[in-house]
């Protein structure tokens, strides 16, 4: 009987392995889900997302998901580094969409799925390269670890249902045009105004908290990004209306004020 669980076992461990192994890294069942249920805004620096059809339609979510649990740390170890960062912000974001999910429509924001003493995203709700994982896990754990990625771009990949985070895109992240998302990414949310903008008559840049919860990250030197205001030089253009206002922003040192973010959900309803 031992062996015969052995061999079971064995077996169902291969089956696993050789599922992570053909590991579709185009994503298309996730970039299929995004292109139906993402609303991008004329201005193509927001989105929403429609929530209730997602609900009523859950089960290709589900099998994606599926999909992304099988992978092992083995196979994932095996993949270049940007099939790997692709695949965690994906799966972030997915995750994220599942959460929301589990209490749609009786919430008004993520948060709602916390509480004082418990927050989302430190629920441990998935499975996630072998070990029980939380949203923060990923996101703080193994894309921001030290050393491994380092591109503090990811701060408008990963995103948490809220109006005041940086758009969902409404297609998957993949391994061969990754740099070219992050960066396009980093310029969609800074043209925002909602959430970023320069005003040169007063030099003030009005910028999102994301700015304040993680300055660090963009101040190490990583990806080239050696402080917030080369940050805010690098993309003047995007925080500006006029060339004027982007050689201003680029030669001062604006007074930076941080926005009040906005937690309601991103709902397209």
């Amino acid at each position: 009987m031992t062996r015969l669980k052995s061999l079971l076992l064995a077996a169902s461990l291969t089956l696993l392995s050789a599922a992570a192994q053909a590991f579709d890294h185009s994503h298309a069942a996730w970039n299929t889900l995004l292109k139906q249920h993402v609303v991008v805004n004329a201005a193509g620096n927001a989105s929403a997302v429609r929530y209730a059809a997602l609900k009523k339609d859950r089960a290709p979510l589900k099998a994606y998901l599926d999909t992304v649990s099988a992978v092992t740390p083995a196979d994932y170890a095996s993949w270049q580094k940007p099939q790997q960062l692709a695949f965690l912000i994906n799966a972030y974001n997915a995750y994220t969409v599942e959460l929301i999910l589990t209490r749609y429509p009786d919430l008004d924001s993520i948060k709602d799925l916390g509480s004082l003493f418990s927050s989302p995203w430190k629920q441990t709700f998935f499975t996630l390269l072998g070990q029980e994982e939380s949203l923060d896990g990923v996101e703080h754990g193994r894309i921001r670890a030290a050393g491994v990625f380092d591109d503090p771009r990811i701060h408008a990949a990963v995103v948490c249902a809220s109006i005041g985070c940086p758009m969902l895109r409404n297609e998957a992240f993949v391994a061969e045009r990754l740099d070219t998302q992050l960066e396009d990414g980093m310029r969609r949310f800074l043209s925002d105004r909602s959430r970023n903008r320069f005003d040169a008559a007063s030099n003030t840049l009005y910028v999102s908290k994301i700015f304040d919860w993680y300055a660090d990250d963009f101040t190490r030197g990583h990806k080239g990004f050696s402080s917030l205001k080369a940050t805010f030089a690098h993309y003047a253009e995007a925080l500006t209306d006029t060339p004027d206002a982007a050689e201003k922003l680029r030669s001062s040192a604006p007074k930076i004020e941080h926005l009040d973010y906005d937690w309601r959900l991103n709902d397209a309803r």
